[in-house]
């Protein structure tokens, strides 16, 4: 090849290499682009599978809801679940001393805290409370104390577990009338439970 061969090739072959560069920037850019759209196509599984599985948790979620929903307000109505109510646990009181003809009850109630034996239970995200209350009250005789408790359960008031209860018989002198025969001095608990603070505020 001569010289003007050599001339005569030159535009054909810089046009040449401008279509390689081109077709290489081309691959290069098109690899770009199909490594986006996995990427791209990835994240829109990752975000469908998370929204089938709220969707599905939610579901789940509603099926509890129905579930316990009776078992739940029926709870509610029993005053077990949510804030104390001290007044509904004093009309039980009344009620049940009346029911059970003693003769008054002297009461006393503490400041409300933990349920002692929340942690044996496992509660999760349900936080148990617990306020004592101490009660003194006179018996005819040591039944009446069965039956006190029973008919105070009965009332509705709420859920109480009877902690201690100590009896001392009454000198009555040998007399023999309705008169009350046993002192009771007891402690019981009423227990309430609500959802722990933070735990409503979480998201799935």
């Amino acid at each position: 090849m001569n010289q003007a061969d050599l001339q005569a090739l030159r535009a054909p072959l810089i046009v040449l290499l401008v279509v390689l560069l081109a077709g290489a920037a081309a691959i290069y850019y098109s690899d770009r682009l199909r490594a986006a759209a996995r990427q791209q196509l990835a994240q829109q599984e990752t975000q469908l599978k998370e929204a089938r599985t709220r969707l599905q948790k939610s579901g789940d979620e509603r099926d509890v809801i129905v579930r316990y929903r009776d078992a739940f307000r029926q709870l509610e109505r029993a005053g077990f679940v949510g804030e104390e109510q001290r007044i509904n646990w004093l009309d039980a009181l009344r009620v049940a001393n009346q029911q059970a003809d003693l003769f008054g009850v002297d009461y006393e109630i503490g400041v409300q805290g933990s349920y002692r034996y929340a942690a044996d239970l496992d509660p999760g995200q349900i936080a148990l409370r617990q306020s004592e209350m101490r009660l003194r009250f006179r018996l005819l005789h040591e039944e009446d104390l069965m039956r006190f408790f029973a008919t105070l359960g009965r009332q509705g008031g709420g859920i109480f577990s009877v902690n201690q209860c100590s009896l001392k018989r009454i000198d009555t002198g040998g007399v023999i009338r309705f008169q009350p025969n046993v002192d009771a001095d007891c402690e019981l608990s009423w227990i309430t439970a609500k959802v722990a603070a933070g735990a409503a505020q979480k998201k799935p």
